[in-house]
């Protein structure tokens, strides 16, 4: 997994409350196993019409918004099922931190597994990183993991809540693979101390 330590970029605004995880990434696009290629099909039903003409009204569309690397979201962003490719797709799209005012759980802790920084903020906070993100590619917003940090395009700083853990695997790159991997000797020695012991085993 990718490390996460700092970031800057600007953000694009999507004040819509309650973005579920179908809106994402839609059902039809779940048959796949893996991670890669998810990108393109990101909020697909708001993104393209029926005939897959991208929709030039859709944030993520415009010119100013394609290549962000920020969401700043309304309230209860990553509802509804709990499909980790929401998290796989807004990766492979290229985002890698999206704040709220708050988040579905599973989703919220699929982030941490998968590179992606979610970011709880207050209703003010969120107000104010909003109208930053409205201003494009001309403001733009930078996130610190180690500091908690995000300071804005005028120079103001909004100090984050993590859990100590989420945020020692974001900043050493650490998912659940990468948690066991480094426990490989505790394990090969326990095994090797059991073959020992119990060689019928």
């Amino acid at each position: 997994m990718e490390k996460f330590t700092s970031l800057t970029s600007s953000a694009a605004p999507m004040p819509l409350i309650n973005i579920d995880t179908d809106m994402i990434i839609p059902k039809q696009f779940l048959t796949t196993i893996e991670r890669t290629g998810l990108g393109k099909s990101l909020f697909y039903e708001m993104r393209f019409d029926e005939d897959g003409n991208e929709n030039p009204d859709f944030i993520l569309n415009k010119k100013n918004y394609r290549n962000v690397k920020i969401l700043v979201a309304g309230d209860n962003f990553g509802c509804g099922s709990s499909r980790e490719h929401a998290p796989w797709a807004l990766l492979d799209f290229g985002i890698r931190c999206v704040i709220s005012t708050s988040f579905a759980d599973i989703f919220y802790n699929n982030c941490f597994k998968n590179g992606i920084l979610p970011v709880r903020v207050t209703e003010a906070q969120l107000d104010d990183l909003m109208k930053d993100a409205e201003r494009g590619a001309n403001a733009t917003i930078s996130i610190d993991l180690e500091k908690q940090t995000i300071k804005g395009p005028d120079g103001g700083t909004i100090t984050f809540e993590v859990d100590a853990f989420k945020k020692h695997c974001l900043l050493n790159g650490l998912d659940d693979i990468g948690l066991t991997m480094a426990k490989t000797d505790g394990i090969d020695t326990f095994e090797a101390n059991m073959s020992e012991s119990r060689p019928w085993i």
